[in-house]
C-alpha cells in the first residue's frame, strides 16, 4: 500500500533532530526504548502514553481526478513533553508549548516539509498535565494534519 505517512514522519523526525533550538530535547521516532532520564521530549508518531494504544497516524484516501493519482489525507500524532522535578505546572506547560512550537514553526516555514505534492499544518492540540510525588509533567499533543498525492 502506498502512503505519504512514513515520509511525513521521517521528515518531521529529521527536522527535530536538526533543529538547534531542540538541542536539549530528546527527539524520537515513535515509542523508542530508552534508559534516558531526559526531562524534555519530542516524539513523532506517539502520544507518549506507555499504557495507551500506540496509534501513530491515521489516513484516508480518495481518487484525485480521472487518472491514477490518489489524494491521501493524514493525521500524525506528535507529543511535546516537559517534565520537572517540582510542582511548577506553569513552567512545565510553557516548556511543552515551546517544544511543540518548533513543529508549528517548521510547518509555517515550509508546509511541504521538503516533500513534493504535500502540505501539512498543526490542525489540533490537546494539553495533558499530571502531577505526582515525582513532580509535574505537561504533555502537549499535536495533530499534524495534511494531504498529499500518491
Amino acid at each position: 500500500m502506498n502512503s505519504r505517512v512514513p515520509d511525513v514522519i521521517a521528515a518531521l523526525v529529521a527536522l527535530g533532530k536538526a533543529d538547534s533550538e531542540l538541542a536539549q530535547v530528546t527527539v524520537c521516532d515513535g515509542p523508542e526504548v530508552s534508559d534516558t532520564e531526559a526531562p524534555d521530549w519530542l516524539i513523532i508518531g506517539f502520544d507518549g502514553d506507555p499504557s495507551g494504544d500506540f496509534e501513530a497516524a491515521q489516513s484516508t484516501a480518495d481518487f484525485a481526478g480521472l487518472g491514477t493519482r490518489t489524494e491521501e489525507q493524514f493525521q500524525i500524532t506528535v507529543a511535546a513533553i516537559a517534565s520537572r522535578g517540582d510542582k511548577d505546572v506553569a513552567a512545565a506547560r510553557a516548556r511543552a508549548y515551546e517544544i511543540g512550537g518548533r513543529v508549528v514553526a517548521w510547518l509555517r516555514e515550509d508546509p511541504r516539509i521538503g516533500l513534493a505534492s504535500l502540505e501539512a499544518m498543526v490542525g489540533a492540540t490537546r494539553l495533558v498535565q499530571d502531577q505526582t510525588d515525582d513532580g509535574i509533567q505537561a504533555v502537549l499533543l499535536l495533530t499534524v494534519a495534511g494531504r498529499g498525492f500518491i
